[in-house]
């Protein structure tokens, strides 16, 4: 995960070749593990573009489509999770009634949808993982917004002449922080094979941009000649998927009291 931050922060600045610039004279050149030479350690594209550096400027839409997901569709999530979980009533279940709704309806033609009305971008895409993510957060943390509320010290700050915004702010809100951070964790993973699927499908971020859905997609077509083009940002894809899970997983276990006794 750390590997990741610093490419998602940095990738552009650290690679080592235009990720765009066009060199036909150096196409489908070897990795250097594969017989190629140090000029360009992965090898290059079909149109001598630089591997390594679409890699780590791919990771860079990556890292902003997963935190922007995440960010946003946390917000949304904990906002209407406190809002229907700590009033109840009927706000709590036509909130609930609109998370399920959203939770139905398909990422993928949600984002052809989108799309079609907006355009591809960046921007869309994140949006797209925002609409999909934002009743995820709702549904988990209504529950523990609800667990939350009917405990003694919120009770007990209310009888003491605490009102609703003070016990939301002051004790709901931050006792569910561990359970959004564990679950903000999980879905950085979601969200980076979301990305990469809807711009392997041609939905998500546009070529020429540097991204590994539409490097798969570019090397789909050579997986018998130039087997390093589409292997490359799958194993990429996949490795810090398996970290972003594998944090998440360590992330909860370190915040459940229980696990530390």
């Amino acid at each position: 995960m750390a590997i990741f931050a610093f490419c998602g922060l940095f990738g552009s600045v650290v690679a080592p070749h235009d990720p765009d610039k066009v060199n036909l004279s150096q196409s489908l050149k070897p990795p250097v593990f594969a017989g190629g030479t140090a000029t360009y350690l992965l090898g290059t594209d079909q149109l001598g573009r630089d591997v390594l550096s679409r890699l780590l400027t791919g990771a860079q839409v990556s890292f902003l489509v997963a935190a922007g997901a995440v960010l946003i569709g946390g917000a949304i999530g904990m906002l209407v999770a406190l809002l229907a979980g700590y009033t109840g009533g009927r706000l709590d279940a036509v909130l609930t009634r609109v998370a399920d709704a959203s939770m139905a309806f398909p990422v993928v033609l949600l984002a052809i949808v989108i799309v079609a009305i907006y355009g591809k971008g960046v921007t869309v895409v994140i949006a797209v993982l925002v609409v999909a993510a934002w009743p995820q957060y709702a549904r988990v943390l209504r529950s523990e917004v609800i667990r939350i509320r009917t405990q003694e010290f919120v009770t007990m700050s209310r009888v003491m002449g605490g009102g609703r915004f003070w016990a939301i702010t002051r004790h709901v809100v931050p006792n569910t922080i561990p359970t959004l951070l564990v679950l903000a964790t999980l879905q950085i993973g979601l969200a980076i094979i979301a990305e990469g699927s809807l711009s392997f499908l041609g939905i998500g971020v546009p070529p020429p941009a540097a991204s590994w859905g539409n490097m798969l997609a570019d090397g789909r077509n050579f997986l018998a000649t130039a087997w390093w083009l589409p292997v490359v940002p799958g194993v990429a894809l996949s490795l810090t998927v398996l970290a972003a899970n594998l944090f998440g997983d360590w992330l909860r276990q370190a915040l459940d009291p229980a696990t530390r006794r």
